[in-house]
């Protein structure tokens, strides 16, 4: 997508410096403008710590048609980096002797979920806060009723069914699989333990005392008057996320400004409970010699360990922050589009990384299909003795829903064949001799995976 020139006059970006010694790099804000000249985002938002010097550099729009400049005021969603701050909450406990990390998470569910183990070993805080739980990334009861906001009808009622029916495939903690159900249990832990609602916990704990009036999760009215709007790909905007019980795992919402705050919180030294909560957040909990992998409390680690970082992405935003282990530099980048802006927080933060425009997707044209026809592709097909695919109907769209991993909507190409828009993937469909379907392959990453209908 190209904007004509008329319009780029509109997008004008502004730059905030408490110094005029430090900028941003030009190479850096040449490839912001390039993001939203040629259509990848509808805006960016960055602040730069160096030392004692921030800078705030914005470009484009709340919008893409009729939109307000954004700054450094500008609310965005910032999806998972909500996980670094269920960690210093938890980290803010253990601190103050109220909870263990060893601690079995049993010990803070009601008696009625049995929490899965595996050969005698019970989850803990800590294999919640390291990805190393053997929990999925999603529960398989994961079913929105509107995929515009799918966390938004998912409960604790939903939760506790999934716990007490899930076997654990591998053993606790010897594993890192990224984990948005179990840090959202984690936040939910922190609920029940406390007696006091997520966002509660982030204002009291963090934000509060930060003076970071502009973040949170319910969206005041103040916030609505900032706030960017999510974008797709195409740059159609989508409705904003309600994560409900799993609000732990991405549920914030924030500012550059903000989140400025947030980062010298962690990035300063001084004898807080907030302060000394965010140093322990910040040590290795796991490792996987192996792979050359460590990850602290929530935080991830890069460049050797010298990068302190975690990003996040929502339906309509993505969202970078992170920081040198010294304390030398801090950035975060966040966007109204779904388009990742990582590599530009891991460039400001010394990472041999390159900057590259996204490459959009490319998805066939869709063909209208029946519900009656629809009706035919719905089961169960084995693709592997522990893996399946299944595939559902809501009226007129299908959905498609691997081996503990969440629904998404396929779209129909041609006769038999499907499509997604979530990943570069496809399906078809295959009949027997009498026309009844009785099989797909998948088509992924340039394999394509056969599977028989089983129910």
């Amino acid at each position: 997508m190209k904007f004509n020139s008329t319009f780029l006059i509109i997008l004008a970006f502004v730059q905030f410096s408490f110094s005029q010694n430090v900028d941003v790099p030009h190479e850096i804000k040449d490839h912001i403008k390039a993001r939203i000249d040629e259509g990848f985002n509808p805006s960016v938002a960055l602040a730069y710590i160096d030392g004692e010097n921030v800078i705030y550099f914005n470009y484009g729009d709340t919008e893409v048609e009729n939109g307000k400049r954004v700054d450094e005021n500008t609310v965005y969603e910032i999806g998972s980096i909500s996980k670094v701050f269920t960690t210093i909450i938890l980290a803010d406990e253990v601190l103050k002797g109220n909870m263990n990390l060893s601690d079995p998470i049993s010990k803070y569910l009601p008696k009625t979920v049995t929490v899965p183990q595996r050969n005698g070993k019970q989850i803990t805080l800590k294999d919640l806060a390291t990805h190393t739980s053997s929990l999925p990334r999603m529960s398989d009861n994961f079913e929105p009723a509107d995929y515009s906001n799918p966390f938004a009808d998912y409960s604790a009622d939903l939760l506790y069914e999934f716990l007490s029916s899930y076997d654990l495939l591998r053993d606790i903690g010897t594993q890192y699989e990224y984990s948005n159900l179990g840090m959202g249990l984690l936040g939910h832990i922190l609920e029940l333990h406390t007696g006091e609602t997520y966002e509660d916990l982030v204002k009291t704990r963090i934000t509060n005392p930060l003076g970071m009036k502009s973040t949170g999760i319910v969206l005041t009215e103040a916030m609505k008057a900032k706030l960017a709007l999510g974008h797709s790909e195409q740059l159609e905007i989508v409705n904003n996320w309600d994560l409900n019980v799993l609000a732990g795992a991405g549920a914030i919402r924030s500012t550059t400004s903000d989140m400025v705050k947030f980062l010298k919180a962690n990035t300063s030294t001084n004898d807080t409970s907030l302060d000394k909560a965010m140093k322990l957040s910040h040590q290795i909990a796991f490792s996987d010699e192996s792979e050359s992998f460590n990850i602290a409390l929530g935080w991830h680690f890069a460049n050797s360990n010298t990068i302190i970082w975690h990003n996040g992405g929502t339906g309509g935003y993505r969202a970078f922050t992170g920081f040198l282990n010294d304390f030398s530099k801090g950035v975060v980048v966040l966007t109204n589009s779904v388009s990742t802006v990582d590599a530009i927080g891991m460039k400001l933060l010394d990472a041999p990384l390159p900057l590259e425009l996204p490459k959009k997707s490319e998805f066939p044209d869709e063909i209208e299909v029946s519900a009656a026809v629809l009706e035919n592709y719905i089961g169960v097909y084995q693709l592997a003795p522990t893996f399946s695919l299944t595939i559902t109907r809501k009226e007129n769209q299908l959905f498609l829903q691997a081996t503990n991993q969440p629904q998404f909507e396929i779209f129909p190409s041609a006769e038999h064949q499907f499509f997604l828009k979530v990943v570069e993937a496809s399906i078809t469909f295959s009949t027997n001799d009498t026309g009844e379907i009785n099989g797909l392959t998948l088509h992924q990453g340039g394999q394509n995976l056969p599977g028989h209908k089983v129910e």
